[in-house]
């Protein structure tokens, strides 16, 4: 799972910090993040700690030093380093956040910007966990600069990841919105359901997932979804494992369930396109296993029971 960047660490918490050339900058335009490729950076000889580990075939996530040499910055590195704002660490490597508007309207070149799915495929995988989580923190800031409340602009906070109205006092936090997803399994004819989604860019087999209602349950959510997407009865409803998610500002809680009682799809047309039951020896090759989803679906299609011993 893409969270999974063991033996790596990573620090979550709230600091107060000031970059060092070598940390790595996530420079964003709007909801767009710049990642430069290596054949623009053919030239540049990168002597720091961390040289290396960032690459990937295409695109690489830079460092304030890399950052400030390909743009041809002409300010001095310590005002370049005004108004970063410090994400979070891993191992001994800071990530910050800057804005072409914090950088004085700074145009970057159109090709080198990518949307946050571009780190479903990036490599090494605690860097696409690195990046996609900037993106989510990105995608929080910019939708928080004006109070919900009263319409004045927030500032950030000095003493935690919120966005504070000078105003009226209201302090938003970012969002991070529960959600379930269940892998159905029939154990009388050892199959597993899956489903597509109706609408999305995802075209690949998934599981019946959906957001947490207020005042609702983990459990009875996953109950609750099971209904309404696809009609059926389930029991043994077993916890997996949580994942947090960027893409979609979630934490992902994922169960296991044993269908309970006639196995006849009602498909919710609305939500999803097609669903269907698979044995082990049918479910179809993953493009990857970054999500708790994709990992339930493999653990099943290896041979895996996920009803022993939980």
């Amino acid at each position: 799972m893409i969270h999974k960047i063991e033996p790596h660490k990573y620090y979550p918490e709230f600091r107060s910090q000031d970059p060092k050339p070598s940390d790595y900058l996530l420079l964003f335009d709007g909801e767009k993040v710049y990642l430069p490729s290596h054949t623009e950076n053919s030239d540049v000889t990168d002597t720091s700690a961390g040289a290396g580990i960032s690459e990937h075939p295409q695109v690489y996530l830079p460092t304030f030093e890399e950052v400030h040499g390909l743009l041809g910055i002409r300010q001095p590195m310590e005002r370049f380093f005004l108004d970063c704002e410090y994400l979070f660490s891993i191992d001994d490597r800071a990530f910050f956040r800057k804005t072409t508007e914090d950088a004085g309207a700074l145009m970057l070149p159109e090709e080198d910007l990518y949307a946050s799915g571009v780190f479903r495929n990036f490599e090494p995988e605690y860097l696409a966990f690195a990046g996609i989580t900037a993106t989510q923190i990105n995608r929080f800031r910019l939708d928080r600069k004006f109070c919900g409340r009263c319409g004045h602009p927030t500032i950030h906070s000095t003493t935690e990841r919120a966005c504070i109205c000078p105003e009226c006092g209201q302090i938003e936090y970012p969002k991070i919105s529960p959600a379930v997803i269940i892998a159905i399994v029939d154990t009388e004819q050892d199959k597993i359901l899956l489903t597509r989604y109706a609408g999305g860019s995802y075209r690949h087999w998934a599981l019946v997932a959906g957001f947490v209602e207020v005042g609702e349950t983990f459990k009875g959510a996953a109950r609750r979804e099971i209904m309404e997407e696809v009609g059926l009865k389930v029991s043994d409803l077993v916890y997996y494992k949580s994942q947090p998610w960027s893409f979609s500002d979630s934490a992902m809680i994922g169960f296991f369930a044993k269908l309970e009682g006639n196995p006849s799809i009602t498909l919710q047309e609305s939500e999803l396109g097609e669903a269907a039951w698979f044995s082990r020896e049918d479910v179809p090759d993953l493009p990857s296993t970054i999500s708790v989803g994709q990992e339930m679906i493999t653990l099943f299609k290896n041979g895996g029971d996920p009803f022993c011993q939980r």
